[in-house]
């Protein structure tokens, strides 16, 4: 890969005013790097936001600020009576980013959104271990066995059959894996022998084009000048400022060196709100933290260990201290603003003492286990490793060592996944769509074991559940069985249940029509700088 000239962190700061004024320059100061530029590969919202909403677009997408889908790549969609076949009609004339490494020759058509699935769906396709990367999201949703065919009725005209009815199908199209890409650019990539690349030079035809990278300090993207949208982008270039320490990115977004700040730590957010040129919105987050068990691993395939290191957590601790109290205790794996919420279910206690005789009689006594701390705040866990010290203590409490342990942010990702992996690994999660298959699905079904199932459960029983439910045509019939499903996940434990935080996002006063996403993506497409 080439990279161009970059600026320095520093001269970056010093050239921001002077940038801002000739064009509409906006700095992000992101909290770290993106593992790579291919969204379909990765499930971390730092990469969707570096790559998915800054390059890329899809058939449908979600209106910014809210879950509503709506029309993007394609103009209208069919469903067929039957529920299994969409049929997407695109929208003449897009244009995919011309960039200093590919110029294309033709407007997106058929060809591009076929080859965007097939690499996912296709083991034969030359894309299909390109990166070395895995397509998380397309497994954990089972994609493979939902995609009958895909079929190319005309340039303009793509169908998808399914196997079966698939209710959140259309929502699941809004998300980044289901992201566009130029088959025309993957075919030169391809006859270069650098297929990789499609992982490092992303090229898409959403709101920014991207300029280049320099590994854990910027990404630099200019405006898509050809974007379908008319009008937009209204900036002129858009920077990404990698920024890890939430401290240093408010020092950053107080003198002016970046306009746009994530995850900032909870203790500064009321001194945040007073600080003239600031302002900072929220939001109720779809989120949830929490830990996941190897529940393929002794002692943590016994679900009654884990329900007892379930009782040995101070949860209203941890809301205190790590959150401040901009948090309140999870004790489903979905958040109380998604429909199908169980309210009924009841929390584990906190209870050491009753939590220590478990244990004993299930015969644990001397356990010693890994507990893994995210390196990067995140909105659903704004310090990992202060929530592991106090979990560390709690443990202690019934007889339990715990040793913490944590890696960079890829990696971490990487190797949480392992079915292997030892011990609790404390991971969260933002919505991405707006329906609770997005959680229950994906990080517990069968399928995402080896991938975003990080317990590494399987269980028939909330298996059946589940897979029933998306085969459902009214909310209703399919709430049901969530809320089922959710008694089953309580009684299983195959995580530790933590925290819904609130989302809060500092930014400069002169930045405008930036919205808070209930989907934890960091939107710029509509975003401009008062001058």
């Amino acid at each position: 890969m080439t990279l161009h000239t970059f600026l320095t962190t520093s001269a970056l700061a010093l050239s921001l005013a002077s940038a801002a004024a000739a064009q509409q320059t906006l700095v992000y100061c992101s909290e770290g790097s993106p593992e790579g530029f291919d969204p379909a590969l990765y499930t971390s919202g730092t990469t969707f936001d570096a790559a998915g909403q800054a390059v890329y677009a899809r058939l449908v997408e979600f209106r910014t600020g809210t879950t509503e889908v709506i029309p993007g790549l394609a103009e209208s969609y069919d469903i067929s009576e039957d529920g299994k076949t969409y049929t997407f009609h695109l929208r003449p004339g897009t244009k995919f980013q011309t960039t200093d490494f590919f110029t294309p020759t033709r407007d997106l058509n058929a060809d591009d959104v076929i080859f965007s699935f097939m690499r996912q769906l296709d083991p034969e396709n030359p894309f299909h271990n390109a990166s070395g990367g895995t397509f998380e999201y397309f497994n954990a949703m089972s994609m493979p066995e939902l995609i009958e065919n895909i079929e190319k009725v005309d340039d303009l005209t793509v169908a998808f059959h399914l196997t079966r009815p698939e209710a959140p199908f259309i929502a699941n199209m809004a998300m980044d894996f289901a992201s566009i890409m130029s088959k025309e650019y993957a075919d030169q990539l391809l006859e270069a022998g650098r297929p990789d690349m499609l992982n490092q030079q992303p090229l898409g035809a959403g709101p920014f084009a991207f300029v280049a990278y320099q590994k854990d300090a910027v990404i630099r993207y200019r405006k898509h000048e050809g974007f379908y949208r008319e009008g937009l982008p209204k900036l002129d270039n858009l920077i990404f400022a990698i920024t890890p320490d939430a401290s240093v990115r408010y020092q950053k977004l107080k003198a002016g060196e970046c306009h746009v700040m994530p995850f900032p730590n909870p203790a500064d957010i009321e001194e945040m709100k007073s600080e003239d040129g600031i302002v900072v919105e929220e939001q109720e987050g779809l989120n949830v933290g929490y830990m996941a068990y190897n529940t393929q691993q002794p002692p943590f395939d016994n679900p009654k260990v884990r329900k007892a290191l379930n009782m040995a957590m101070d949860k209203q601790a941890i809301i205190d201290v790590v959150f401040q109290g901009a948090g309140e205790i999870a004790k489903n794996p979905i958040p109380p603003t998604m429909w199908s919420y169980n309210d009924a279910v009841e929390d584990d206690p906190y209870d050491p003492e009753a939590a220590k005789a478990m244990l004993e009689a299930e015969g644990v006594t001397d356990l010693s286990m890994k507990l893994w701390a995210m390196p990067v705040q995140r909105p659903y866990n704004p310090n990992a490793r202060r929530m592991a010290e106090m979990m560390q203590a709690d443990f202690e409490k019934v007889g339990v060592n715990a040793e913490i342990v944590s890696y960079e942010w890829g990696e971490y990702l990487d190797r949480s996944k392992e079915v292997d992996r030892d011990g609790a690994v404390l991971l969260g999660w933002t919505g991405d769509n707006g329906d609770p298959d997005n959680f229950l699905a994906t990080l517990l079904s069968c399928d995402g074991v080896g991938g975003a199932n990080r317990s590494q459960w399987c269980y028939e029983p909330f298996e059946a559940l589940i897979q029933k439910a998306k085969t459902l045509p009214t909310q209703a019939e399919r709430a049901k069985l969530y809320e089922e499903a959710q008694v089953i996940f309580k009684e299983q434990a195959p995580w530790a249940t933590i925290a819904h935080s609130k989302v809060f996002m500092p930014m400069r006063e002169e930045v405008k029509g930036y919205k808070v996403h209930p989907l934890g993506l960091h939107i710029f497409t509509e975003v401009s700088l008062d001058k």
